[in-house]
């Protein structure tokens, strides 16, 4: 699971890092583009300090869902208030790209906590 959160938060930082490059050679630089890696690099420590503190891993990776969920919230909810106007703009690209990794993200938690509950149930 550590290494999952890990992984997804390295995909979250390169779409947040290529989103802002594609705005600043474009001209239209925006910090707001880097959101996605702000995500990330979250999602990514908290990967990083699980592996380390065995002790305090279901704690982070409960707050990875946290935090994933809150970032397919803020990015879904943003798409669907749009709906009817949306494009296929390098900043929709990156909302749906990052929502989609956060709900996979969110999917595969939810999966591998029930099953290490079933595992120690047994």
């Amino acid at each position: 699971m550590p290494n999952l959160a890990i992984g997804c938060g390295i995909v979250l930082i390169l779409i947040g890092v290529v989103g802002y490059v594609n705005g600043v050679m474009n001209d239209k630089g925006s910090i707001t583009a880097l959101i996605p890696a702000f995500i990330g690099i979250v999602l990514a420590l908290l990967g990083v300090v699980s592996n380390m503190k065995e002790e305090l891993r279901k704690h982070l990776m409960h707050g990875a869902v946290v935090i994933a969920l809150l970032g397919f919230i803020a990015t879904a909810g943003r798409l669907g208030s749009r709906l009817g106007e949306l494009t296929a703009s390098p900043a929709v690209i990156s909302q749906a790209l990052t929502a989609l990794v956060c709900l996979i993200f969110i999917i595969l938690a939810i999966r591998s906590f029930a099953a290490a509950r079933r595992s120690n149930a047994g």
